[in-house]
């Protein structure tokens, strides 16, 4: 089944457990930090919560969303997808993931994540 909110919880902020206001050098500093956890098999490096819920975390996720962060265009947007899931991330449920379900089906449409 495909997770419907897989991309907000991918945001590179979450990813790397850091702040939207946080410096290149904080940035860096996480993402290395976590990725010699993650080498180290550390207990909890390989989960990480977001306001949608907890995911995985592995070095591949880690070195993306580092060289995602490094480009400014990127950056400014990913900023702004994580202000706007941090204001609605408490209000989203399982519920509310399956009404998109509920309404795919109604109108007869068949997708992977509608199954």
């Amino acid at each position: 089944m495909i997770d419907p909110l897989a991309d907000w919880r991918g945001n590179p902020f979450f990813v790397l457990d850091v702040s939207t206001q946080a410096s290149r050098t904080e940035v860096e500093r996480a993402g290395q930090k976590l990725l010699g956890l993650l080498a180290l098999g550390a207990a909890g490096a390989d989960r990480y919560d977001t306001p949608f819920g907890s995911a995985a975390r592995d070095a591949d996720a880690v070195r993306r969303a580092l060289a995602t962060l490094r480009d400014p265009h990127e950056r400014a947007m990913h900023e702004l997808w994580a202000h706007v899931a941090m204001e609605v991330g408490g209000r989203v449920d399982a519920p509310a993931a399956q009404a998109w379900k509920d309404a795919a089906r109604a109108i007869g449409w068949k997708a992977a994540w509608a199954e």
